[in-house]
């Protein structure tokens, strides 16, 4: 039973009936309740880390990144086993992406917090997305966090240009025209999670 996976037990059944529909089945979705759900994950991982973690403002940043990415929520999911729970209409195949996932997971604290009140939508993130063990949070996919910071501190363009040298790859970072950051690997994909990792404490880490 979905409730015992979550450990919540909803008093409206259709909250979270609605939260695990995808728009493929029905125009009454989890599209909404992920809205609000995304804003009330940013600011409870936010207030924990601020109460808990006494790093500076521009790791804060970085490390509330990694607790509201899409893959961590997706990885999240995954371990209270929900995609069998997952409402689906027949155009989707049954196939649950990460970027579903982590809708899904968002709709469910939203979910929560209209069912009840904050606190207990705060005690589902705490234990759920496992934001105590932050000391050895680890994430080493600095593309996915540049892209989610400059999301949500700037209104700009975003690229990498990335070329072959002699020797090794060189991947340049741009927001809009403005060269950012430049990195350098042995493959195409190293030299960009370098130059997005020196981007990052570029612009977030002081």
């Amino acid at each position: 039973m979905i409730e015992h996976k979550i450990d919540y037990e909803f008093k409206n059944k259709e909250l979270l009936t609605t939260a695990l529909t995808h728009p493929s089945k029905s125009k009454k979705n989890y599209q909404r309740l992920e809205f609000l759900g995304d804003s009330i994950l940013n600011f409870l991982v936010g207030e924990f880390l601020f109460k808990n973690c006494d790093k500076q403002e521009g790791e804060l940043t970085v490390l509330r990144s990694h607790y509201v990415s899409e893959q961590h929520l997706s990885e999240c999911f995954d371990e209270m086993d929900l995609e069998n729970e997952v409402i689906t209409g027949k155009s989707l195949n049954g196939e649950i992406t990460t970027a579903i996932k982590g809708d899904i997971v968002e709709a469910i604290i939203a979910g929560i917090y209209l069912d009840s009140d904050l606190e207990k939508a705060r005690k589902f993130i705490i234990e759920k997305l496992h934001i105590e063990d932050f000391e050895n949070a680890k994430d080493d996919n600095y593309k996915s966090q540049l892209q989610e910071l400059v999301q949500a501190n700037f209104k700009c363009t975003m690229k990498y240009e990335t070329v072959k040298t002699e020797e090794m790859f060189e991947a340049k970072f741009f927001m809009d025209e403005d060269l950012i950051a430049t990195g350098y690997g042995k493959d195409k994909t190293k030299a960009e999670q370098n130059c997005a990792y020196v981007a990052i404490n570029k612009l977030f880490v002081n």
